[in-house]
């Protein structure tokens, strides 16, 4: 993560601009989390979506650079590209090979990842001081890489990643470097293998944002330790978190983690402290709006 924040921005000044850039973006919960926390702390800020087709990104992170631009946050499938439109890509954005936050600093702009930040603090939360010696990743696209960033930093001593496409897998070990990273097949054998040990299983796969997806059987869920952490990163209750839940197992949807890179993000872009609980109140409250 960029190591300082910015000099906090001058309340009496503004009008200032802040927002979202993907496409879709529709569904993004991050202007009902961030409004309040501008408002809260009197910065004269607008947080939008803007919806940014592929074709006028370099557009979209062009307007960045004006004075009254604060920042932004991105996400799919802006993730990656906007690595080669910014100036500076901190040393974890540019580990994790994606940037989901861009801070305007006087023109310049700087490309970090929060979201390694908000699951390391999300699953921090749920464990305590029982840190998890085996985690099991499922999934090895952008999003399980902020994850298994997370995890090494939290001081997971085994991180195993399980991949349907193993090539796949294997980029993302080679390009991690991490040295508690092994990956392996997701599949029923290796899972009945890989779920006894594993104090925290993630879902970093897209399965799960529908009712009916579903990761792996379900029934498998049986074969992790009973004081096992199950984390989704999608933030609603998915067939997986119900399942989970149904045997008492401790269970962490994607909304903490949503808050906790906001509220990092939010730090980098106006220099003030993040009210988290006003931010969790209000994205609890736009989920249940839904």
């Amino acid at each position: 993560m960029t190591s300082v924040a910015r000099s906090p921005v001058d309340r009496t000044g503004g009008p200032y601009r802040l927002g979202v850039i993907g496409d879709p973006i529709a569904h993004s919960l991050s202007p009902a989390l961030h409004q309040p926390a501008l408002d809260e702390l009197g910065i004269p800020a607008r947080f939008e979506r803007w919806h940014t087709p592929a074709a006028e990104l370099n557009e979209r992170i062009a307007s960045l650079r004006e004075p009254g631009a604060l920042g932004a946050s991105v996400t799919v499938p802006h993730k990656v590209a906007v690595m080669a439109l910014v100036d500076e890509v901190s040393p974890a954005a540019r580990r994790a090979g994606a940037v989901n936050t861009v801070i305007n600093r006087q023109g310049a702009l700087v490309g970090d990842n929060t979201d390694i930040y908000g699951f390391q603090t999300s699953v921090a939360e749920a464990v305590g001081e029982n840190v998890p010696a085996v985690a099991l990743v499922l999934g090895a696209g952008g999003a399980a890489r902020a994850v298994v960033l997370a995890l090494e930093a939290l001081g997971v001593s085994e991180i195993v990643v399980a991949n349907r496409d193993a090539a796949r897998a294997t980029r993302l070990a080679v390009d991690l470097g991490a040295p508690s990273l092994r990956t392996v097949s997701l599949d029923e054998a290796t899972l009945r293998r890989e779920l006894p040990p594993a104090g925290l299983l993630v879902n970093a796969t897209s399965m799960g944002w529908h009712a009916g997806e579903q990761p792996f059987d379900l029934a498998l869920l049986a074969l992790l330790p009973s004081d096992a952490v199950v984390a989704d990163l999608t933030y609603r209750d998915t067939d997986l978190l119900l399942a989970a839940a149904e045997r008492g197992l401790t269970v962490v949807d994607g909304l903490p983690m949503l808050v906790h890179q906001g509220a990092r993000a939010f730090t980098l872009w106006t220099g003030y402290d993040a009210p988290l609980r006003t931010m969790l109140a209000a994205a609890r409250n736009a989920r249940a709006a839904r």
